[in-house]
């Protein structure tokens, strides 16, 4: 059983960063398939950016193209998630995820785990 904690969220303005970090702990998950997602309020969750075990990046969402980049070292069976240019919309809670398949796509709900979410609120 893998636990994903992920930290690093809080209130920053617009044109602000913030970097998330997403701890897995259970088991070493370098060849998992993990990734970023949020949810906003009345929205659906929704993919950010995936990343696979060696490191090859697919964004999910492309309004973060550019501004989110999605990095892991898998000697610390950590995921982080850098953020910068925010911009109010961006606000949401955000989760990782991760599964031992190799590519799990862009729906949360085909990961095996899933963290309990970092709030980040995004002002103008």
């Amino acid at each position: 059983q893998v636990q994903l904690v992920e930290s690093g969220g809080g209130s920053v303005q617009a044109g602000g960063s913030l970097r998330l970090s997403c701890v897995a702990s259970g088991d070493t998950v370098s060849r998992y398939f993990m990734g970023w997602f949020r949810q906003a309020p009345g929205q659906e969750r929704e993919g950010v950016a995936l990343i696979y075990g060696g490191g090859d990046i697919i964004d999910c969402d492309s309004s973060a193209k550019g501004r989110f980049t999605i990095s892991r070292d898998n000697t610390k069976n950590t995921m982080w998630l850098q953020m910068n240019s925010l911009k109010p919309e961006d606000t949401a809670m955000y989760y990782c995820a991760a599964d031992p398949k190799y590519w799990r796509g862009c729906d949360i709900r085909n990961y095996r785990y899933q963290g309990q979410g970092t709030q980040v609120t995004v002002s103008s």
